[in-house]
């Protein structure tokens, strides 16, 4: 898994995690940069679900908690209506950097 960051783009944080697609999860890697935040899965089989968000398109960054053992994630809205669902660890850490980016 290889990300091309453009000129003058820098990784700003990384973590593993999954993005949850129609009840399904799919593993990979939340990277943000200065300049947007990719997703790229783990498996050449499941590349159609990589993504890239520029920051100009989000909409909204909503921090999540559900179940039992308090799993914690992202919710990234985008102005097209998107939604896109990532589980963190590192939810707080990651939800902030990229709040002071949009």
């Amino acid at each position: 898994m290889t990300v091309k960051l453009n000129p003058n783009e820098v990784v700003l944080k990384a973590g593993d995690t999954n993005q949850v697609v129609d009840e399904k999860t799919v593993d990979g890697k939340l990277i943000v940069t200065n300049q947007r935040i990719y997703f790229r899965t783990i498996t050449e089989e499941s590349e159609r679900f990589n993504l890239e968000i520029m920051f100009e398109n989000i909409l909204d960054v909503i921090f999540y908690s559900k179940g039992f053992f308090l799993a914690k994630g992202l919710n990234i809205v985008t102005r097209d209506g998107k939604n896109y669902v990532f589980p963190l660890k590192k939810r707080d850490e990651i939800g902030q950097l990229i709040n002071k980016m949009y």
